[in-house]
């Protein structure tokens, strides 16, 4: 059953479906929204993600925010999912209260899957029930007490992932730091380029960025821009019709042919060739 709370006055939307293949077309709206998807199934599903398929397990979440492009088509199950706007909870206005950026959303690194263990099912279970009870209580506070849950789910699924997807060996300040590059990079990748430009926002050396992802992945700061700059190249060769030319552009490259050199570096193929790729696996 489709949920939606939407206050007009400020554009808000949060909505709730147990079945977001189905019912996403009969929400207010969905380009616009960060969407936490959840596997309640007991069987996997696939989803696609910018083009890529991606299996959750049951019982597994996973969140998209609206720089991706997703499609169920192959989701033969039910797959539950909550979607709201910025106008409902910003996330970046409050990161302080659930350090979520560059764990869960705006991140540079792997699509973040993280996993329901046991002894924590009851709880996300209960949250989900409690949102579905919420949503039939039409008052003046319903908006509050929605977004409420809604934080109470992004801190219960962000202590998941640093738990899962984080070294252990990292402390506090350290996972904040890289959270903090991972959702910079998503932001200023088009016009900053250089792991200096990240480390003077951040109040660090290059060095220190570098040997902190040195621990926390196999990539080193600068692959992860160039990557983040590679995936929106691709993104836009896959999901539009714009041209070489304005992708390069688009993306901070004064030369196309600056452009084409880096996108076969970064991929093997030039743009051109990558686009007659997709359209021979269409």
């Amino acid at each position: 059953m489709k949920h939606e709370y939407k206050d007009s006055r400020l554009g808000a939307i949060l909505g709730l479906t147990g079945d977001i293949k189905k019912e996403e077309r009969y929400f207010s709206e969905t380009s616009k929204t960060i969407k936490i998807l959840w596997n309640r199934n007991d069987c996997p599903l696939t989803i696609q993600i910018d083009g890529m398929d991606l299996e959750l397990l049951p019982n597994q979440i996973v969140t998209i925010t609206y720089l991706q492009h997703i499609s169920y088509n192959k989701a033969q199950l039910p797959l539950t999912a909550i979607l709201f706007n910025r106008e409902f909870y910003c996330i970046s206005d409050h990161d302080s209260e659930v350090s979520c950026n560059g764990i869960l959303f705006f991140g540079t690194q792997d699509i973040p899957i993280i996993t329901i263990s046991k002894d924590q099912l009851n709880k996300f279970n209960l949250l989900h029930d409690m949102f579905i009870e919420e949503f039939s209580t039409p008052d003046n506070i319903q908006g509050d007490m929605l977004q409420m849950l809604l934080k109470r789910l992004i801190i219960m699924s962000t202590r998941l992932a640093k738990e899962q997807l984080i070294v252990k060996s990292l402390g506090n300040d350290q996972i904040d730091t890289v959270r903090k590059f991972n959702f910079l990079v998503d932001m200023h990748y088009k016009t900053k380029r250089r792991v200096s430009d990240y480390a003077d926002l951040l109040h660090k050396s290059p060095k220190t960025l570098s040997n902190l992802f040195s621990i926390y992945n196999q990539k080193s700061p600068q692959q992860i821009i160039l990557d983040r700059i590679a995936l929106e190249a691709k993104r836009l060769i896959n999901f539009t019709d714009k041209q070489n030319q304005e992708i390069a552009y688009e993306l901070g490259f004064n030369d196309p042919a600056h452009f084409s050199r880096f996108f076969k570096k970064m991929t093997h193929m030039t743009p051109s060739e990558y686009r007659e790729n997709l359209l021979l696996m269409a």
